[in-house]
C-alpha cells in the first residue's frame, strides 16, 4: 500500500467516528427540539452536514485509490448513513490499516514473497 492510499484511509477513519457522533447528537437535539424549548438542530445540522460531506469526500478518495470493490464501497457508504455506522466503519478501517502493516513488514523481511 503506497502512502497516498494509506492516508486516504486514515483521513476516512479519523472522520467517520466524528462523523457518527454528530449524527446522534442531531438525533438527540431533534428529540429535546419537540420535548423542550431547546433548539441546537440548526448548528447541530450544520456540523453535521459540514462532516458528512467530508466523510463522502474521503470515501470516494479512498474508493478511488484503494480501487474497492462496488460491495465495498456500498458497505463504507452506507455505513455513513447509519447512526452509529461511523464506529463500525472506524474500527473495520482501523484493522485493515494494521494488517497492511504487518503485510508490508513481512514483505520487508522476506516472510513473504509478494
Amino acid at each position: 500500500m503506497d502512502i497516498k492510499t494509506a492516508t486516504a484511509l486514515r483521513r476516512l477513519r479519523l472522520v467517520s467516528a466524528p462523523e457518527a457522533v454528530s449524527f446522534l447528537l442531531l438525533l438527540l437535539c431533534s428529540v429535546l427540539k419537540r420535548t423542550t424549548d431547546f433548539n441546537a438542530v440548526p448548528v447541530m445540522g450544520m456540523v453535521h452536514g459540514v462532516l458528512f460531506i467530508l466523510y463522502v469526500l474521503f470515501w470516494a478518495d479512498a474508493w478511488n485509490r484503494t480501487k474497492w470493490g462496488a460491495k465495498t464501497a456500498l458497505f463504507y457508504f452506507v455505513l455513513s448513513v447509519l447512526p452509529t455506522g461511523g464506529f463500525f466503519a472506524e474500527r473495520k478501517l482501523r484493522r485493515e490499516a494494521e494488517d497492511a502493516v504487518i503485510a508490508s513488514r513481512a514483505r520487508q523481511e522476506g516472510v513473504v514473497k509478494a
